[in-house]
């Protein structure tokens, strides 16, 4: 993964929405990409792990937890499926707990803070609709690019000029 997204914003501005610096990386990998999967759920991640329990090969997990800082929606079982399962990245409007542990499995989760208490389970949850959090209006089949510089959502994949 040879990008940057400084490069990417100077290159097709006009093609992405740029999410606000409002999240902490918590797992081994900083840099990542893949098509996004939504999910909207509210202090229970139920939906979270079903879906993390999937295929996600070059795929994104992008979660509206509602910003709530009051529990965790993904710990290190969480983190160590997605990594199992080739999930690219995981971005959490809400909270992580493990963090411990989640900073040495390969995977990228990005989130708004860590608290210990884990969530609800209730089976609440949508999966792969509109969502919108910190300035971007999310689609399913859409395309994030992460690295230590932030984060930033493209319509369809870019095609990105690798710069040596």
């Amino acid at each position: 993964m040879n990008f940057t997204t400084p490069d990417i914003c100077d290159d097709f501005l006009l093609e992405l929405q740029i999410l606000e610096p409002l999240f902490t990386e918590y797992g081994a990998s900083e840099k990542f990409y893949g098509e996004v999967v939504t999910i909207k759920c509210f202090e229970d991640n139920s939906l979270v792990k079903q879906t993390l329990g999937t295929d996600g090969q070059g795929k994104v997990l992008v979660v509206d937890g509602g910003g709530s800082l009051r529990c965790a929606l993904l710990g290190d079982m969480l983190g160590a499926m997605a990594a199992q399962n080739g999930w690219s990245g995981v971005v959490i409007n809400g909270c992580v707990r493990d963090v411990e542990i989640l900073k040495t499995i390969n995977i990228s989760v990005r989130a708004l803070n860590c608290f210990p208490l884990k969530s609800n389970k209730r089976n609440e949850g949508q999966l792969n609709i509109p969502i919108s959090f910190a300035g971007v209006d999310f689609e399913p089949g859409q395309y994030l690019y992460a690295d230590e510089n932030g984060m930033v959502v493209a319509n369809a994949p870019l095609e990105l000029n690798i710069k040596s």
